[in-house]
C-alpha cells in the first residue's frame, strides 16, 4: 500500500476557485480506480493546526492500489497520473504550488469513516529514519470547548521540539473533523514530543478522561518521496 498526500497551495485571487475544487474534484476521484479512499482537506491558518482556515491552502490525501514491487516506479508518478487528468489541468490552468510526499504505512490503529483506510496489519520494521505521523479525530460536538481550548499550546510546542522538520494541520469538517500531519528527523524525536512534553501528556490524559473523541486514527509511515514544494520550500529536501 502506498499514501500519497498533497498540499496544494492558490494565489489569494483564485480562493473562490479554490472552494469550488473542494466540490468538483470528487467527482473526479469518483471514477478513479486506482484509488480505494481519498479525502479533499482544508488547512489551518498558515498551515498550521489552527481553527482558522487557511483559505488559499488545501489537501489531498489519497490511499492508492498497488502491489509492493510497483511502489518505486509509482513514486515516479505526477499529479496527473496519481489523481487524474482533471485535477492535473485544474491545478496547472491555476498555477498552483504543490507538495507531494509519498509514505509507505509502518503502524497505527484506529479507523477513518468506521474503515481501517490504511490496513489492519502493518510492516511492524525497526524503521530508523525520517518518519511521518498522522493523527486524526472525530471531537464530539459537546467536547469542541476544551478541544480548541487546550490543543494551541500543544502545537506551538511542536513546532519548537527538537527533532521536527514539518507539519500541517488539515481537516475534512471545520473545528470538529482536524488532523495533524507532522514530520520528524526520526521516531525518538517523536517519542519524546509524544510522550515526554507535559503539554502533550497532559492533552493526552484529558481526552481519555473527558471522552473527546468519537472516532480517531494514529498512524506512522516511512516518507519514501518528496516532490515539489510548498511556500517555496520541499521540506524534506536532501533528507531522503
Amino acid at each position: 500500500m502506498l499514501v500519497t498526500i498533497t498540499i496544494i497551495r492558490y494565489k489569494k485571487r483564485y480562493i473562490f476557485f479554490a472552494l469550488m475544487a473542494m466540490a468538483i474534484h470528487r467527482l473526479s476521484f469518483l471514477f478513479n480506480q486506482n484509488i480505494s479512499f481519498y479525502k479533499l482537506l482544508g488547512c489551518g491558518k498558515n498551515g498550521t493546526f489552527d481553527k482558522h482556515p487557511d483559505w488559499q491552502q488545501w489537501g489531498i490525501i489519497a490511499v492508492h492500489k498497488i502491489t509492493p514491487d510497483t511502489s518505486l516506479n509509482f513514486c515516479d508518478k505526477n499529479i496527473q497520473q496519481l489523481y487524474g487528468s482533471f485535477i492535473f489541468k485544474w491545478i496547472e490552468f491555476f498555477n498552483c504550488e504543490t507538495c507531494t510526499i509519498f509514505l509507505e504505512p509502518l503502524e497505527g490503529h484506529g479507523v477513518w469513516d468506521g474503515k481501517p483506510v490504511f490496513g489492519s496489519t502493518f510492516n511492524k520494521i525497526n524503521h530508523l529514519g525520517v518518519i511521518a505521523v498522522l493523527t486524526r479525530a472525530t471531537i464530539r460536538i459537546s467536547k469542541l470547548n476544551s478541544f480548541w481550548k487546550n490543543v494551541d499550546a500543544v502545537a506551538r510546542q511542536m513546532n519548537g521540539s527538537a527533532g521536527f522538520i514539518f507539519s500541517i494541520g488539515i481537516g475534512e469538517l471545520p473545528f470538529i473533523k482536524q488532523a495533524t500531519f507532522s514530520i520528524w528527523k526520526d521516531s525518538q524525536s517523536m517519542k519524546k514530543f509524544a510522550y515526554q512534553m507535559q503539554e502533550h501528556t497532559e492533552v493526552i490524559k484529558k481526552t481519555r478522561k473527558e471522552n473527546w473523541y468519537s472516532e480517531e486514527m494514529f498512524v506512522r509511515f516511512k516518507p519514501i518521496k518528496s516532490v515539489g514544494s510548498i511556500k517555496g520550500c520541499n521540506p524534506l529536501e536532501g533528507m531522503l
